[in-house]
């Protein structure tokens, strides 16, 4: 099964997040204090926190900041209580954008959401607006130049549900969220390491844009990922720029 390219946006985005340690530092410890918070603090038993952690360790983020942080979370230590919102909406040529934050302001977050929103050329929506158009799952993407035939015996064998070759080559694993960490373990024990590993929205169906609307469409997800309580940015649009 074929897919659209990916490829040039993953790497768009690790190259803003690698300029950005600090950001990325910031929403990895908003992420392990909301995981712990939810699901205590053992990593054995608290899979959302496992995962969390990997990221951290991704980060170069040291071991005793990680600690902390889940101390903080679980009562040991005190710290802010942080809450997770989604706001949903639309941008350019009407491609459908979620946006997970992770706030101890939500009258902060929503001012600052729906100000990127209707400054660059987007509008707000309603909860439940453009969420439908996603689905919730597990996505590894794998560099261009991976053998698709051993990513597809080993994922398959796991327990994703697809495998698909994207246009410039990489490979996109698509796993339910519950079999995510084992598709994941035995794709990186197949000597298969994958670039991208993460539980996404994923959208059903994309909206094409080219030149000057993809260009507006990267600004303004780029100023909501740059908003200090933004976690994450979903979109359905394929930028050819």
């Amino acid at each position: 099964m074929a897919g659209h390219s990916k490829w040039a946006n993953i790497q768009h985005r690790k190259g803003r997040q690698d300029e950005k340690r600090g950001k990325v530092w910031t929403r990895v410890i908003r992420e392990i204090m909301v995981a712990a918070r939810l699901g205590g603090g053992d990593l054995a038993i608290n899979p959302r926190l496992r995962l969390a952690v990997e990221k951290a360790k991704a980060a170069n983020m040291p071991a005793d900041t990680v600690k902390r942080n889940i101390d903080k979370a679980t009562g040991n230590l005190e710290g802010v209580q942080y809450e997770e919102i989604r706001y949903e909406g639309y941008g350019i040529g009407g491609a459908a954008i979620i946006v997970d934050t992770m706030t101890d302001n939500k009258v902060r977050t929503v001012a600052e959401v729906r100000h990127a929103f209707s400054k660059y050329g987007g509008n707000m929506g309603t909860e439940g607006s453009v969420a439908f158009q996603f689905k919730k799952v597990g996505q590894l993407i794998l560099a261009p130049g991976t053998s698709e035939d051993k990513v597809m015996e080993v994922a398959l064998e796991a327990g994703a549900e697809d495998v698909v070759a994207d246009e410039d080559g990489a490979i996109e694993v698509i796993t339910a969220p519950a079999d995510f960490e084992a598709v994941k373990n035995a794709l990186e024990a197949a000597g298969l390491k994958p670039e991208v590993a993460e539980v996404t929205m994923r959208p059903e169906n994309t909206i094409e844009l080219t030149g000057e609307d993809a260009a507006k469409m990267q600004k303004l997800l780029d100023v909501l990922e740059d908003l200090d309580d933004v976690q994450d940015v979903f979109h359905n649009a394929s930028l050819e720029q």
